[in-house]
């Protein structure tokens, strides 16, 4: 074991890999004897396991997972999570099974090793897919037991730090990696040493010239900003002293990676970023923290606008302290935090400050209660969905919220910036989100998608049978709202694909004069098995959505085949009554309505698109029959459908209000309209209805036709339409 403890490997900017020695040094002033045994006992247990094995640094394996654990030991972590982190790569790089690590070490540290244990041995169909998968299975992992995330960050910064043995490319996507994901994970939960030191090794590791580059204008620019804020700081500390304050005043230094952000967003120079430093005055308690602010003021002027209460309403993540920024002197902007001892222990420790166990018991802090909310979330967010919408869905959360709204109760929840009214409806419940129907925001009826601010007072007005509209995923910002109506319309989809699908199956077989009752089960249960479905339901599903024709597998399900069939039946055409749902649509190329001829054509993904049959882009379907279906409106359709109607009129003054007061006198919708200048003297208006019928249709047409500015009404020709054509 001697050649483990005695490694030390050099890293980015100078950093030294700690040894065994080190890490023993550093729990000893913690953990009781007894566990730091433990600790010693499980690095030459890995030390075994991993021998021989070497990093592609050339240093023996065992160096990196006893660095992870010295930066679990700076966070003050208990002994399972330090040896977990030793052990985190024994299942993954060595026969060692998984119960051989519970019957030695414990049940515990072996279920945080298999959580962190990457997913290389299972095939994906793309890296970005296990990425992913390894990705969901670790904050899946996190909502059981939060020391997982923590051994994953620490493995993660220890990686970075050493990770200039890596090819430039693969350097490159782990650092990427690293400041989407690990970073905001790690302010997410208040590891604000751990974010920081992530978010300046990716961008070393990521744009090492531009880091080259700014680290070189820092440092030139360093000399006089500390003289400056050397002078800031002593007449502030005779200030505090002369209020009574008892108060610490250190210089914060912005770090390199922040910088650079602000320069981007700012579209700015270094020169042009006056904050690059900024004060922190730590005090004893929160009500002193006020006072101080108000000494601060005193000296300084605040700047309007700029100032922060993060005691009343912490950060998502737990954080508090007071943020303002002061005009110093020549008017140079100066950012003060203030702050207690345990605030500014919990900004940089995050959840780990509050981890302490005492016989066996995990103290419940406000901070884990927190992570413990967020982490909650990832279970909902993951259900129904593909990997890489599940982390596309985390990505978009995982940023700092910045808007607080209050329920109707006084509670205040906190949102993503951009959020709105059904954003607040899902993050109260998402049954609640599921079922809304309207929304006050102060009182006052508001749209759905109306973006919320700070302050405001929502109540959110459900009805029973409601359910989402598609239309909410174009606008809403949170990924818990994005992932739950997903998640439910696809529910949705699917059984109405299952209905679909039968329906079509049994109107193929009708040209055989056969029904889907007559099928023998076992022949049903043959024609699932070769076409590789998991079951029936999957197989009437796809041919719901148009994934596989119904005559091609009708003609696998015939008792005899075709040929000795008989002349096939004509088939009955499929009953269309406007509440069909999700997978029967209506063009908008040619806006069909009950009793137009129509024409209906299987489309892959989307079921059954209904066109007029005079509709231009019929032209293209004539080219796959295959696809074709009869279909025929019921006698009473049970629902308003959009038509479009073209107005050419002479230009008059209020013209428009006239056809359109024409048109709501029928008690019509208008959805939409536009106006077309023809020339001079005419225009043409376009107006999208709601109708029931051609005979409502027809009746609006005759109103507006009576007026005397109005020249020519007709009903849309379909131009062809992207949208509407076959795929």
């Amino acid at each position: 074991m001697d050649y483990a403890s005695s490694l030390l490997g050099l890293l980015p900017g100078g950093r030294r890999t700690p040894g065994l020695k080190e890490l023993l040094s550093a729990v000893s002033k913690y953990l009781p004897p007894d566990q730091v045994d433990r600790i010693r006992e499980a690095a030459e247990f890995g030390a075994s396991a991993h021998k021989g094995q070497k990093r592609l640094s050339g240093e023996p394996f065992i160096a990196h997972p006893v660095a992870t654990a010295a930066i679990l030991a700076d966070l003050h972590m208990d002994a399972d999570t330090l040896v977990a982190a030793i052990l985190h790569d024994v299942i993954e790089d060595t026969p060692t099974p998984k119960d051989q690590l519970a019957e030695r070490f414990g049940k515990d540290v072996a279920e945080i090793v298999d959580a962190v244990t990457k997913l290389d041995q299972i095939k994906f169909k793309s890296r970005e897919e296990a990425q992913a998968e390894s990705f969901r299975k670790m904050l899946l992992a996190m909502t059981r037991d939060l020391r997982v995330i923590l051994v994953k960050l620490a493995d993660r910064t220890h990686n970075m730090r050493t990770i200039e043995a890596m090819t430039p490319p693969r350097r490159r996507a782990i650092a990427r990696e690293t400041l989407e994901i690990y970073a905001p994970i790690a302010e997410r939960l208040g590891l604000y040493r751990i974010k920081l030191e992530l978010e300046d090794l990716g961008f070393w590791a990521l744009y090492p010239q531009r880091y080259r580059v700014l680290e070189r204008a820092l440092k030139r620019a360093r000399g006089n900003q500390k003289e400056f804020l050397k002078k800031i700081e002593q007449q502030l500390q005779a200030a505090l002293l002369k209020s009574d304050i008892a108060a610490r005043v250190e210089t914060r230094e912005k770090h390199l990676y922040s910088i650079y952000k602000k320069m981007r967003r700012k579209r700015a120079t270094l020169n042009e970023i006056v904050d690059v430093y900024g004060l922190r005055i730590v005090v004893n308690t929160p009500d002193t923290c006020y006072r101080t602010l108000g000494v601060v003021h005193s000296v300084f002027k605040p700047m309007p606008g700029r100032f922060k209460d993060y005691i009343a309403i912490p950060r998502v993540n737990g954080y508090q302290s007071l943020h303002t920024t002061l005009f110093g002197p020549n008017g140079v902007p100066i950012e003060v935090q203030i702050r207690t001892e345990d605030m500014h222990r919990v900004a940089e420790s995050g959840i780990a400050s509050h981890w302490r166990y005492k016989s066996g018991e995990e103290e419940d802090s406000v901070q884990h209660m927190r992570a413990r909310e967020w982490l909650s979330n990832l279970v909902e967010l993951q259900e129904g969905g593909s990997s890489e919408e599940f982390l596309e869905s985390v990505k978009v959360d995982l940023f700092p919220d910045k808007v607080y709204v209050f329920t109707p109760r006084g509670e205040i929840l906190r949102l993503p910036s951009g959020a709105t009214v059904v954003d607040f409806a899902y993050a109260v419940h998402t049954d609640i989100g599921n079922r809304c129907v309207a929304a006050k925001v102060d009182r006052r009826l508001t749209p759905l998608r109306t973006v919320l601010r700070n302050g405001q007072t929502v109540e959110i007005i459900t009805a029973k049978g409601a359910m989402p509209n598609p239309s909410w995923v174009n606008f809403v910002v949170s990924a818990k709202a994005r992932s739950a109506i997903r998640h439910y319309l696809k529910s949705l989809r699917r059984t109405e694909a299952i209905g679909l699908g039968q329906r079509l199956i049994n109107q193929a077989l009708a040209e055989f004069n056969v029904s889907l009752d007559e099928v023998a089960p076992e022949v049903l249960a043959s024609a699932v098995a070769e076409l590789g479905m998991k079951d029936v339901d999957e197989l009437y599903e796809k041919i719901g959505l148009g994934e596989r024709l119904a005559p091609l597998v009708a003609r696998r399900l015939l008792p005899v085949p075709p040929s000795e069939a008989g002349a096939p039946a004509t088939p009955a055409p499929l009953a269309i009554a406007g509440t069909e749902g999700l997978l029967v649509s209506y063009a908008r190329c040619c806006f069909p309505i009950p009793y137009d001829p129509i024409f209906a054509f299987l489309s892959s993904g989307r079921g059954v698109v209904i066109h007029r049959e005079n509709c231009v882009n019929v032209e293209d379907y004539r080219k796959h029959p295959e696809k074709w279906l009869p279909v025929s409106w019921q006698t009473s359709p049970a629902r308003m459908f959009s038509s479009e109607v073209r107005v050419e009129v002479a230009n008059r003054t209020g013209v428009l209000a006239a056809v359109a007061a024409a048109i709501s006198s029928t008690e019509t919708n208008i959805d939409r309209v536009s106006v077309e200048e023809r020339d001079p003297d005419t225009s043409e208006l376009v107006f999208e209805l709601k109708v029931q019928d051609r005979k409502h249709l027809a009746r609006i047409m005759r109103m507006i036709r009576r007026m005397p500015d109005v020249m020519r009404v007709t009903r849309s020709i379909a131009a062809h339409s992207r949208e509407d054509r076959p795929k």
